[in-house]
């Protein structure tokens, strides 16, 4: 199997990665997108969005989910404040944050964002709170994009943009440049909306 290389002759796929840093969907398919940078040429914009935001007032959900949207508001906001004061270091804070989130199991939010702002030298400090206006702009983007009634990982491939792909396993190497080959095509056609069937496992981040 050839492996598309990547080629500065040609302008880069542009990909809008928006996502919440708490969800292990979003983490997984970030993580593939990550993969597919190494074997197509790529461009990647990462943008927050809020779960927190998008289940406010839903009171039907369990107790125990609403706190977990509770909790993941901070980190939220912490991402709107890096997007916006050093967006350049977002994908890096993300992918250093998300592991130690996802891949090792720590929940200690306030501790962990202190700790990797010390890891990649970005300044600590400031009222979280002051950033929620930014978060819901941020995250309204997404919905402007792809709709209601949808998740996280938001991905827009150019002019289109899906809930998902929503996936458990991260594709590495070609595998992973030929799904985003196909996600690609489908977002190329104008009539085509959606496909979904019944998850069988949760994710597993280094599967």
């Amino acid at each position: 199997m050839t492996t598309h290389t990547t080629d500065s002759s040609n302008s880069a796929q542009e990909v809008r990665f928006y996502f919440d840093v708490t969800c292990p969907f979003a983490w997984v398919t970030s993580r593939w997108i990550k993969e597919v940078e190494k074997v197509r040429n790529i461009k990647v914009t990462w943008v927050p969005m809020s779960l927190w935001v998008l289940n406010e007032g839903r009171e039907e959900l369990p107790a125990d989910y609403k706190e977990k949207m509770k909790a993941a508001r901070l980190p939220a906001l912490v991402m709107a404040q890096i997007a916006t004061e050093a967006p350049e270091k977002l994908g890096d804070f993300y992918t250093a944050l998300g592991t130690k989130i996802h891949n090792e199991g720590n929940k200690d939010f306030p501790a962990l964002i202190d700790a990797t702002k010390a890891e990649l030298g970005i300044e600590a400090g400031g009222d979280p709170d002051a950033w929620e206006e930014a978060l819901r702009k941020f995250h309204q983007g997404a919905i402007d994009a792809v709709g209601d009634e949808v998740g996280t990982p938001v991905v827009q491939f150019g002019d289109t943009a899906f809930f998902g792909p929503v996936i458990t396993r991260i594709p590495r190497g070609e595998d992973a440049g030929e799904l985003f080959d196909a996600s690609v095509r489908l977002a190329q056609n104008p009539y085509f909306f959606e496909l979904k069937r019944t998850r069988t496992e949760s994710p597993q981040f280094d599967a």
